[in-house]
């Protein structure tokens, strides 16, 4: 099924730039075919600049909102936006809206920021976001009318699934009050667990971060007798980081998922021959790991929505302990929460290219007057995605994937613990 992406009008402006891309090219979901694979579910258009705007650029107002947890690369995204936008197509002016959505809200937020090449210069060299987020939603109708208020055209939302919804929603608002506004999203976060995004930037960044963590775990563990290392990161619903670390790193034991569920007395039965056997152990864990444990609910919520987490973390240290103790065999507990860190530096090169690429497909996709829509990222190309399939949808580990068979292979723990 194709997939069409909303537009606000006919686009009558030619573009100032020399490369483009037609509405008519597309990429399938999956692109391996065969008896035994997937059936194709969606085609997505291909993103890129068009030849025809449906904004006149000396004559349009873009704004800026970031929203949700930090990620690295979200200063790259807000460079690389305003150098799209004021640069490449000439664009009047460009608003930061500070604080996440509430900035959206005058009553609520601060008066926007006006980026300038100056103001933007260095901030890709920063960790976090030069505009400020927070969670939770804004008065629709309130924001709406304060972007027509300031002349605000275009609206790029930075965030996760959420964000994203929220900014489906203004774009709806203001269709019903009649104000051409296109809002285009570009998805973040460390967890890497969008659907129709191959990676979110800033995971990577996230994975060398974690793979530090751990190396220093490792020798943690390793420098006294039964020693065990015990490392929290984040994975509410997919454990992609502490996937990705396992491999990076090569050095640990035991990687626990949200995705593959083990009965904790075989995971300790598994980790105290480990003991007895190399006298060491480091295991990762994703935050989202045994919430049923914990007797989580999942009643109370985040200002995003989110179930709120219990936490893992030391619930396990506390659970490893207990048990070396009862078996009366000494052991020396290290635990690490690197969560944070992993999250609120800077991205790396690689990172950053992402970063430039997301945004800058997302200027093309506005300034051409589509909207309702998030840049995905699948086989290498960049996508327009309709907000509206995201509902529902989440990015995980295939326990069957190879992705998980790395991990087993890095860490030589069985396959399921009972």
């Amino acid at each position: 099924m194709i997939h069409r992406i909303t537009t606000l009008g006919e686009a009558r402006h030619p573009s100032p730039l020399s490369r483009f891309v037609s509405d008519d090219l597309f990429v399938p979901e999956q692109v391996i075919c065969g008896p035994s694979a997937p059936q194709q579910e969606w085609e997505f258009e291909l993103a890129g600049p068009r030849a025809k705007l449906f904004f006149d650029p000396t004559r349009t107002r873009a704004g800026i909102v970031t929203c949700g947890g930090l990620c690295p690369g979200m200063n790259n995204v807000i460079r690389s936006l305003f150098n799209e936008l004021h640069h490449a197509y000439g664009v009047k002016e460009v608003l930061g809206f500070r604080g996440g959505f509430q900035g959206l809200d005058p009553a609520r937020g601060q008066e926007p920021i006006v980026l300038t090449p100056e103001f933007v210069d260095d901030i890709h060299r920063r960790g976090g976001t030069v505009l400020g987020t927070s969670r939770g939603k804004v008065n629709d109708a309130a924001a709406v009318e304060n972007l027509a208020r300031l002349g605000v055209n275009i609206l790029f939302t930075v965030g996760g699934d959420g964000t994203q919804r929220g900014g489906n929603e203004l774009f709806q608002m203001a269709r019903q009050r009649g104000h051409a506004l296109a809002v285009v999203g570009i998805p973040k976060t460390v967890d890497n667990d969008v659907a129709f995004v191959a990676r979110t930037f800033g995971y990577l960044t996230a994975i060398q971060e974690a793979s530090s963590v751990l190396d220093r775990a490792h020798a943690e563990a390793r420098s006294v007798q039964n020693g065990i290392a015990l490392v929290k990161v984040m994975g509410r619903h997919g454990g992609f980081i502490a996937v990705g670390a396992t491999v990076a790193s090569q050095e640990v034991n035991f990687c626990l998922i949200p995705e593959v569920r083990f009965k904790l007395d075989y995971f300790l039965a598994a980790l105290k021959q480990r003991i007895l056997k190399r006298a060491h152990a480091v295991i990762v864990v994703a935050e989202g790991v045994g919430q049923d444990w914990l007797d989580n609910t999942g009643a109370e919520r985040d200002a995003s929505g989110n179930v709120k987490l219990g936490d893992i973390g030391t619930f396990l240290r506390g659970q490893v302990e207990a048990y070396f103790k009862a078996e009366k065999i000494p052991i020396v507990m290290r635990y690490f929460d690197p969560s944070y860190h992993l999250r609120s530096g800077p991205a790396n090169s690689e990172d950053s290219i992402l970063c430039d690429l997301f945004a800058r497909n997302a200027v093309h996709a506005a300034m051409a007057g589509k909207t309702g829509l998030m840049i995905g990222f699948l086989h290498d190309e960049f996508i327009h995605v309709p907000i509206a399939l995201l509902a529902g949808r989440k990015k995980s580990i295939d326990p069957a994937d190879p992705v998980w068979s790395g991990a087993l292979a890095a860490t030589g723990q069985p396959e399921r613990f009972g």
